[in-house]
């Protein structure tokens, strides 16, 4: 997977924070930030959470919208979904958040991750409006390089 390919679509075993599913087609037209963390992931808690919130509040929703993709890869029985609603509710997170599915043939790699080829947690993932991958980052990111991506983003041509 490069940058300005298709962005591949989630596999999201269930939602939090929004009454219908969300797939990457009804986005299109709208830029997107995808933030894949674990709640149990430390630069998740002190860098990319903050972060994804922070996005969030600097921009207007019906131009961007952000999207948390809990993808859990280890400590599977501590981070079920009873854990993350309480998390979400502890950390005041009010943007949409899907669990990444797991892999059914058993690799502890949930299916979104494998498909996004995501090396871990926190990732941050800008898609434009046409639904392509745009930013693909793990680790912690400089605030001012992520506003400035999605500012170039705001400003495309849907196409």
């Amino acid at each position: 997977m490069t940058l300005h390919d298709q962005a591949p679509d989630w596999h999201v075993s269930q939602w939090f924070n929004t009454k219908q599913a969300l797939t990457l087609a009804a986005l299109k037209g709208s830029v997107t930030v995808l933030h894949a963390f674990q709640m149990l992931c430390p630069g998740c808690v002190s860098h990319g959470i903050p972060q994804a919130k922070a996005i969030r509040a600097a921009f207007p929703a019906d131009r961007l919208t952000v999207i948390g993709l809990h993808t859990v890869f280890e400590h599977h029985d501590a981070m079920g979904p009873v854990a993350l609603q309480a998390f979400l509710h502890e950390y005041r997170l009010g943007f949409p958040v899907g669990i990444d599915q797991a892999d059914p043939d058993g690799n502890p790699i949930p299916l979104t991750m494998q498909a996004y080829r995501l090396q871990g947690t926190p990732s941050l993932i800008l898609i434009d409006k046409a639904g392509r991958i745009r930013l693909h980052h793990f680790g912690q990111i400089d605030d001012l390089r992520v506003g400035a991506a999605i500012g170039q983003l705001l400003t495309e041509e849907p196409g």
